[in-house]
């Protein structure tokens, strides 16, 4: 499967969730919807939605079926073998400032979307919870002061690739947990 471009849905995720209770941007949360994925709930899209419009937010038709659709095309994207997935972030012509704030953002939303899902970090086995420690490091990096600097664009890089295959490596083992514990 080839990785999707997003760049249409973060900016209209973006959009919708402007209006909405959750207070969260786009990158925030597709990384809510990356983890509850992750907890192999059946619903977990429905469970997104719900989390994401909230009793007052934008509830349009058209929202919904947006929101539906990524949902679908993500859940598509982590469970391919072949590496489809790509976290919905901000485009690469952004500033190098935002597309870190937006890493920055989807690394706090999968964690907190791993509470959502009733996943306990602490509890998967050593990969997948160096993974999740090392999300709340990113959660930790200081960002006010970054330069546009060849150094930090190739960090950035690095650390979106890690981010990518390691929600990859979350969902593979919780999705193989949950199979054998059936």
């Amino acid at each position: 499967m080839q990785e999707a471009d997003f760049s249409n849905d973060y900016r209209d995720l973006d959009g919708h969730l402007a209006a909405s209770e959750l207070g969260a941007g786009a990158a925030e949360a597709h990384g809510i919807l990356c983890a509850m994925l992750c907890g192999g709930e059946p619903r977990a899209a429905e469970s997104w939605i719900a989390e994401l419009l909230g009793d007052t937010g934008p509830s349009t038709h058209e929202c919904r079926h947006s929101l539906q659709d990524l949902a679908a095309r993500t859940q598509a994207g982590i469970a391919d073998p072949d590496l489809g997935f790509t976290p919905l972030l901000p485009a690469d012509s952004s500033s190098l400032a935002e597309r870190a704030v937006g890493l920055y953002d989807w690394s706090r939303g999968f964690l907190f979307g791993l509470g959502l899902a009733g996943l306990d970090a602490s509890r998967f086995s050593g990969p997948a919870r160096e993974a999740c420690d090392d999300f709340t490091a990113i959660t930790h990096l200081d960002l006010q002061d970054l330069d546009d600097s060849e150094a930090n664009e190739q960090a950035l890089t690095e650390l979106t690739e890690f981010v990518r295959v390691a929600a990859m490596l979350v969902y593979e083992e919780q999705t193989r947990s949950q199979g054998a514990d059936q």
